[in-house]
């Protein structure tokens, strides 16, 4: 079994066990079979969760370089009012049983006003490479506007999280001015199969409860966590990882956040601060050799590959190299920006990632959300709405800021990550620190 250090957000548990340890429990749809955290349980479990998330070193820790400058909390949650809430589910080990685990996996949730709020914010998505899923996003693209949270979580669970935010949001919320309650959740997704039974569909309608009630402001849990417990990055444990920019006063001191539940990337590719840290550090990459069958992602290779790409080379040969898996990015600003200029802050996300290294292959799935807490009240149905915008030559800062805190925000996810082991005992390396720092010195790189 692999350490788990059993903080309050991980919601751990034998699959369907969770209602027998009320310790652990999260909330669930079905409150006449269990009762809801008292309040001032999930209080001093969100206090938890912030001194959590302060214990481990970050990026700019380490002495990485990055430009700009980041909000208290170098988060998502700089961006006043908005909340994150993570439940993380883990157990067993050893060889996959589809069903019973391993387990590695977990959801995310984002309000973007916090979870009392009913009010709609500006929204806009953009898909650099559509190998994934992001639900609700053609309303979005329709209407200008993400109406409730964001939820993060494993390719075959958005269903299950999908399903279970529209019945949370009908005990929470109103219905509409006609009598009626309908929703249309964003739900997003990345691949944990290497690590995870992926097959076993382990996440619960009351996982995704648990992550939308105990949503906090202030710091906030990277890495192994929500859903980015069983990812991948760079062929190093990935996860969630976040980052933020306040511009200064002479460009408005709005604030930049954003989240990443990154699960992409080749090893030889992955470049920190400019520093080519793959290449520096080869060794225990990720998707290495199946021993049995000379597969990646737990699949044979398909025999319409070249044998240059590998597929027919004898079992001690290399595997192809693919830049195979997906990112999902969340970008939130308190800017007062309308739909087609948050079109353009998604777009920019592309910038950052291409810092880190990132070409967007076939197989990735690169789908990224950017909204604004600003014009309240926006949605409202009835009368004239005044609404405050930036003109489009005041946008620059924002997109450098968007730029930067994406570049940040995947590193922080890689150096919050932790080594894991999960199904078939494959095992996924932590980007190790002290070789980060070696390396980053080696260049002319290291910050302190």
């Amino acid at each position: 079994m692999p350490t788990n250090r059993l903080q309050p957000h991980f919601a751990a548990r034998t699959p369907k066990l969770i209602a027998q340890s009320p310790k652990l429990a999260a909330r669930t749809p079905k409150p006449e079979s269990r009762s809801p955290k008292p309040l001032s349980l999930l209080i001093v479990l969100a206090l938890a969760l912030a001194a959590s998330a302060q214990t481990k070193p970050r990026a700019r820790d380490l002495g990485v370089p990055f430009d700009g400058t980041p909000g208290p909390n170098n988060a998502i949650t700089d961006v006043k009012g908005l909340e994150v809430g993570h439940t993380t589910v883990i157990s067993g080990d050893g060889k996959l049983v589809v069903g019973k685990g391993p387990v590695r996996t977990g959801v995310t949730a984002i309000h973007p006003r916090g979870k009392t709020s009913n009010d709609a914010v500006f929204a806009a998505w953009f898909t650099l490479n559509g190998n994934g899923e992001m639900t609700g996003t053609t309303w979005v693209e329709d209407s200008g506007f993400l109406d409730g949270p964001v939820m993060i979580t494993n390719t075959h669970s958005v269903g299950v999280v999908r399903d279970a935010v529209i019945a949370w949001k009908v005990k929470h919320s109103s219905p509409d001015m006609e009598g009626y309650f309908w929703s249309l959740p964003v739900v997003a997704e990345t691949w944990d199969g290497w690590l995870n039974d992926i097959n076993g569909f382990h996440v619960h309608p009351e996982d995704a409860w648990h992550a939308l009630d105990v949503a906090h402001t202030g710091p906030v849990e990277e890495g192994n966590v929500g859903g980015g417990t069983g990812m991948v990055c760079n062929e190093f444990k990935g996860g969630i990882g976040t980052s933020s920019r306040v511009l200064d006063a002479k460009a408005g001191g709005y604030t930049i956040g954003v989240l990443v539940q990154c699960n992409y990337g080749r090893r030889d590719q992955l470049r920190i601060a400019g520093v080519p840290v793959g290449k520096e550090i080869p060794d225990h990459p990720a998707y290495g050799r199946d021993e049995t069958s000379n597969s990646i992602w737990g699949q044979p290779p398909s025999p319409a590959l070249s044998e240059a790409e590998g597929a027919l080379q004898p079992p001690e040969g290399p595997l192809p190299n693919r830049d195979t898996g997906s990112i999902i990015v969340i970008v939130a600003t308190d800017a007062p920006l309308i739909p087609t200029q948050l079109k353009r802050i998604a777009r920019r996300v592309s910038l950052g990632l291409g810092r880190n290294g990132s070409y967007s292959g076939d197989g990735s799935g690169d789908i990224f959300l950017a909204f604004s807490t600003a014009n309240p009240g926006a949605v409202g149905p009835k009368g004239l709405h005044q609404l405050s915008m930036l003109p489009n030559d005041s946008l620059d800062p924002l997109f450098l800021a968007t730029v930067q805190a994406t570049e940040e925000a995947v590193i922080n996810a890689m150096v919050a990550a932790e080594t894991m082991k999960g199904i078939d005992n494959h095992e996924v390396i932590a980007l190790p620190h002290d070789r980060l720092r070696e390396v980053l010195k080696k260049y002319n790189r290291l910050a302190k």
